[in-house]
């Protein structure tokens, strides 16, 4: 009797049944897995089951057999992530605020075909996240991935890029004249991806929104201004940019109550100087961008910091508060 064309398919259809429908609870018996295969047009007999299974473990599959007259069979022992692992990217993907729904759901339905049939719906998980508005900029996705390939090729890019209205109208900046950047990182801050890059135009250092740039070609010219990125530290770039919006660097003294220790550092990390100021207070120093974004920061310690210097700050700090008390006034 002639073999159906699927025979030769057997090794790879055994392989993809042990990874869709078994598990550790969920054993396969010979005699199940026979019947599967003719379901597809392909003749086995226990005896090759054994040969297979060898083939398939000598390949690297994790294969083991539970020995028991009713609820024994083989099952896949071990996968290439286990299922708390796949949980928690299926949260990460839910949460994550640049991709859009359909995007999100395409990622989570190829995170479940990597969890057997029996587990994937623990993966149809629900995360909660407040006041996090998915994405409705499809491109993002691809974007990035475009970013990265300009990074890795050593190329510049160029792209048009947009802001809203208050009527909720994408408008254009600078009249959609493309913006010219040399490509070096890429960052995950506050729920958005942003380019860090070197204008070329001005030759200075810049950072984008990805999810604000249209249009995005990567250019036949390399990158430039590489010298501004030899001693240059992403970390200390972005926790001196609050919210990453621009402004000027400046070193500044703040004296925090004892009680803020966890906040400056979960903001500035460990590596940061502290000093006691005596038994309630203490002072540190911090490089930042100064905005209404870190004046926004302090004012929600309340009274338990306080601008030490430079008054240039403590001035703007000043101004900043009073602005808002003025609205009430």
């Amino acid at each position: 009797m002639a073999k159906s064309e699927n025979q030769k398919l057997k090794l790879l259809y055994i392989a993809q049944i042990l990874k869709d429908h078994t598990d550790v609870d969920h054993p396969i018996t010979t005699k199940a897995l026979i019947e599967q295969l003719e379901k597809l047009d392909i003749k086995a007999e226990r005896k090759s089951i054994y040969s297979d299974m060898e083939c398939l473990r000598q390949f690297g599959m994790d294969i083991e057999y539970l020995p028991s007259r009713t609820e024994g069979g083989y099952y896949l022992a071990s996968r290439e992530f286990e299922l708390a692992e796949l949980k928690i990217l299926v949260d990460m993907v839910q949460s994550s605020r640049f991709l859009t729904k359909k995007k999100s759901r395409e990622l989570i339905k190829k995170l479940e075909g990597m969890a057997g049939r029996h587990d994937a719906s623990q993966l149809q998980r629900t995360v909660y996240v407040g006041n996090r508005a998915k994405a409705e900029n499809e491109t993002v996705y691809y974007s990035v991935d475009m970013i990265h390939r300009a990074i890795q090729d050593n190329k510049g890019i160029s792209f048009q890029y947009y802001e809203y209205t208050v009527g909720k109208e994408l408008q254009y900046k600078k009249g959609g004249e493309p913006y010219l950047v040399s490509p070096y990182y890429l960052t995950w801050q506050n729920d958005n991806y942003y380019l860090i890059g070197v204008d070329e135009q001005i030759g200075e250092i810049r950072h984008y929104r990805v999810d604000r740039m249209k249009k995005i070609e990567i250019l036949k010219s390399d990158r430039q201004a590489q010298e501004l990125f030899q001693d240059f530290d992403i970390a200390e770039y972005t926790n001196a940019a609050f919210g990453m919006f621009g402004g000027t660097k400046t070193s500044v003294l703040l004296e925090c109550h004892n009680s803020l220790a966890g906040v400056v550092i979960d903001r500035f990390g460990k590596e940061l100087p502290i000093r006691k100021a005596d038994g309630e207070y203490f002072t540190v120093r911090i490089e930042v961008a100064l905005s209404s974004q870190f004046y926004g920061w302090l004012a929600g310690l309340g009274s338990r910091v306080k601008i030490l210097s430079p008054e240039t700050a403590v001035k703007e700090y000043e101004a900043y508060l009073r602005e808002i008390i003025n609205l009430y006034s």
